[in-house]
């Protein structure tokens, strides 16, 4: 079992996804101990000496003004979380609620939180036991973070609230007792540590990210094998022509494209049978290669929002004075970046499907199919074949251009006008996430669809090494249609074929192949 090491500094998309998917365990590193005591220090000279200090020794939002006394820290951190674990809906994905319970440790492992080491402790405790709290997923404005979610979460830790635990829902306080853990009691300033940040968000982002750059490659296998069934044109992926406009993405695609084809007998050249594709063949490079980009963009942003200190107050040390520090109020809870960067990648990934559909078009439609029968099936009338496949491809597409509008170009204000524009991140990932799921199954059906077509026009001998391997993880589950029959279990198949990545991996293992016998 796999362990990630967290130091608030160096975590990774990866990371988050060990632990959050495939239930790698947490632990914290020995060199954040130090900086996470340090800065509790800080905050408790700050009660003791009764300064006045947003979230420690005052209210919240518009009451930042209202001063509390020490005797009811204790309160007013408790009141916190109860009053903010206000969250509407379904819950979360437990692998979603795993990584923002891993994110929020990594956060205050910064240092610059002021929680006890002791109540980071206990976090862990509960992610490493598979206790899930259960977070509804809507409610959070993405500024002062996500507070509602985040507080549903610290309700599990405090004993309150429901947990999933061993597969059941149940109260918090049960789940802890048969883990043989106890509930914390919140000191001063940790309901803020804990819930003022970006790791609902951020945990969603991570995990939409690193499924669509799986998910982008994978697009780029099966129009290859779109490719290969229409007897695509391959002059339109010369390295000269995609150096000649220098964007990366697209650079990087039509290399790819040219490696996935390599060895392929059913391509053309310009002029052999045609001078040119349709767009959706001619310019896969163009268009999967600028999601590329789009999606590396908010890769590196979220990569950097895993290791970011997200809180209000923030506490800096002075490394002159060890026993003092500056406790400063500012606006790091505001999920602006990540609302950009998933309102992008909500963009990129639908375009994906947008031209995937095109292509399942091209396929099923005898008027652009290059020969191929009408949707792709024998005794064509008789049965329908992958006439509906197209149909479905479609409605995906089209919910997808729905979810594609930007949630971060929305803003309410709450507390009283105090907080007079939020971000609206958290539903911009929600929703990242929803067309990551559509575009899945949009390639999925194309991915059905060339292989039928493949397998028409009897070439599937003839395929590139790569596409080859793919294709046969495909047949291996999807037998070809030969006549009419419930194709709903195909789908779901070739959804789970693109989900988990068995079609991605079986053509970049054959690319891996051919290049080691090149090279040996």
């Amino acid at each position: 079992m796999d362990t990630v090491v967290l130091d608030g500094r160096e975590a990774t998309i990866k990371d988050v996804v060990l632990v959050a998917r495939y239930g790698a365990t947490a632990e914290l590193a020995q060199e954040a101990v130090p900086r996470i005591e340090a800065s509790r220090e800080v905050v408790e000279r700050c009660v003791g000496e009764s300064l006045i200090r947003y979230g420690i020794t005052t209210g919240f939002g518009k009451f930042c003004d209202v001063v509390i006394n020490n005797e009811s820290n204790a309160t007013l951190q408790r009141n916190l979380i109860m009053s903010h674990a206000v969250g509407i809906g379904n819950p979360l994905p437990e692998e979603v609620v795993r990584a923002m319970m891993l994110l929020r440790v990594n956060a205050i492992a910064v240092g610059d939180s002021g929680a006890r080491l002791s109540t980071v402790m206990s976090l862990l405790d509960l992610l490493n036991a598979d206790i899930i709290p259960v977070i509804p997923e809507k409610g959070s404005l993405g500024a002062s973070g996500d507070l509602a979610p985040l507080s549903h979460m610290a309700l599990a830790l405090c004993g309150m609230g429901e947990c999933f635990y061993h597969g059941k829902r149940m109260p918090a306080a049960d789940a802890l007792a048969d883990a043989g853990l106890e509930p914390v009691e919140l000191a001063a300033k940790e309901g803020l540590a804990l819930i003022n940040g970006t790791q609902c968000m951020t945990a969603i982002a991570s995990l939409a990210a690193f499924d669509a750059w799986k998910l982008a490659r994978t697009a780029d296998v099966v129009s290859a094998l779109t490719m290969q069934s229409l007897r695509g044109i391959t002059d339109a992926f010369d390295s000269r022509v995609h150096e000649a406009r220098g964007q990366f993405g697209q650079i990087e695609c039509a290399a790819n494209m040219r490696a996935l084809l390599t060895g392929s007998l059913c391509t053309t050249r310009q002029g052999q049978e045609r001078v040119q594709d349709a767009y959706t063949i001619r310019c896969i490079p163009q268009i999967h290669g600028a999601s590329r980009d789009a999606i590396s963009y908010a890769f590196d942003i979220v990569s950097r929002e895993i290791n970011a200190a997200t809180d209000n107050p923030l506490i800096f040390l002075n490394p002159e004075d060890p026993s003092g520090g500056d406790i400063i109020s500012g606006g790091n809870f505001h999920g602006q970046p990540v609302a950009l960067a998933m309102d992008f990648l909500g963009i990129a990934v639908a375009e994906l499907a947008n031209v995937s559909e095109r292509r399942i078009e091209r396929l099923v439609n005898p008027a652009l199919s290059n020969g191929l029968p009408a949707f792709l099936v024998k005794d064509g009338g008789l049965n329908s074949g992958f006439m509906i496949i197209q149909y479905s491809a479609a409605s995906l597409v089209s919910e997808n251009k729905v979810l594609a509008h930007p949630a971060s170009v929305d803003s309410i204000p709450s507390s009283a006008n105090q907080e007079d524009h939020v971000s609206m991140g958290t539903i911009a990932a929600r929703k990242a996430r929803e067309i990551l799921g559509n575009t899945r199954a949009v390639i999925a059906l194309e991915l059905l669809a060339a292989c039928q077509a493949i397998d028409l026009r009897g070439s599937a001998a003839e395929l590139s090494p790569a596409t080859a391997a793919a294709y046969r993880v495909l047949r291996s589950a999807v037998p070809m249609v030969d006549k009419d029959r419930i194709m709903q279990a195909d789908i779901q198949a070739a959804i789970a074929l693109v989900a988990d990545g068995a079609i991605l991996r079986a053509a970049e293992d054959a690319l891996d192949e051919l290049e080691a016998g090149e090279t040996g």
